[in-house]
């Protein structure tokens, strides 16, 4: 058992291998047990996954964080090479969160799995106590990472906004003359600028401002290749926000069954009330017509005492 206790999930070795470990590790449990498990016993290796899945999004924060910050520091260069260093950085980081991303999207598909298969345990069938701490904690988890990935999609409008405005503020700083919208849509489309500024390099030299050309032009690359991995990111945000939806429907309707459920238990309680009323009512006059029992047998039982004695 210690050992089922200490593997964690591959998301690589097929979509049954988390289900079949769940259910080895359930059954090993109850062998163990010696009959049905405790809930403690039960969560004991989901809590785990769970906790994996929260450290991954802790690190995917923070490289969000460094991601929002490199984006700022954008702003401030001027230099090609400057622009390729930071480009690779954030290359890299983009890449590790799309990584992560997808990670946790396929382990919270395998909770799914596992939590609907838990449900072949005695004392954790579907609605037990168990089985609604599990499915409301795979669908905070879905939240959380349909939210996280939304803050990437904000990232991703705020960079393509300001990319359009970076590149009008170049191509005005060099030509003097403010670009027209076909101009500024092909240099963002392409990242070629030089046909464009041509007369900027007969007028200024071809060695001056062939460093804002390279400049555009590695900006350009960045941001194309941060906005396709940044799409595949919109994806899984997607995606969760159908599960999310979906685990929306569903705690409508538990709500309802829920209010439901309380108001037979309002109306249940006042009809214990009242068939309480009618007990105590009912008891009371039993006990007046025992004492009227008792008096009239009183009433015709000691005259005739009386007169025995007296013959």
């Amino acid at each position: 058992m210690n050992d089922l206790l200490s593997r964690t999930f591959t998301p690589g070795k097929g979509s049954s291998y988390y289900v079949d470990l769940k259910m080895e590790g359930m059954h090993n449990l109850e062998m163990e047990g010696m009959g049905a498990m405790d809930p403690h016993s039960n969560l004991a290796i989901f809590f785990e996954e769970v906790g994996e899945i929260k450290g991954e999004m802790e690190k995917v924060k923070q490289l969000l964080s460094k991601l929002q910050d490199a984006h700022e520091e954008s702003k401030t260069i001027h230099k090609a090479q400057a622009m390729k260093t930071l480009r690779e950085r954030m290359d890299q980081d983009v890449e590790e969160v799309l990584k992560k991303a997808k990670s946790m999207k396929a382990k919270l598909e395998e909770l799914d799995k596992a939590n609907i298969a838990n449900r072949a345990y005695t004392g954790f069938q579907e609605g037990t106590p168990t089985d609604r701490t599990r499915i409301s904690i795979t669908n905070s988890l879905k939240k959380k990472l349909k939210d996280l990935m939304g803050e990437f999609q904000v990232l991703r409008q705020k960079i393509m906004g300001e990319y359009r405005e970076t590149i009008e503020r170049r191509y005005f700083t060099v030509t003097g003359q403010k670009a027209s919208e076909e101009t500024v849509e092909h240099i963002i489309e392409t990242g070629e600028s030089e046909n464009f500024l041509q007369k900027a390099i007969q007028e200024q030299g071809r060695g001056q401002v062939m460093e804002t050309i390279k400049e555009i032009q590695e900006r350009h690359d960045a941001v194309m290749e941060i906005e396709k991995s940044l799409l595949e990111l919109h994806q899984i945000f997607l995606d969760m926000a159908v599960l999310v939806e979906a685990q929306g429907e569903q705690l409508n309707d538990i709500e309802h069954y829920v209010n439901q459920a309380a108001s037979f238990v309002d109306k249940g309680s006042q009809q214990l009330h009242t068939a309480r009323q009618y007990q105590k009512n009912s008891r009371k006059w039993m006990c007046i017509g025992i004492i009227l029992v008792l008096v009239l047998i009183l009433i015709i039982v000691v005259p005739i005492v009386i007169s025995l004695k007296k013959g």
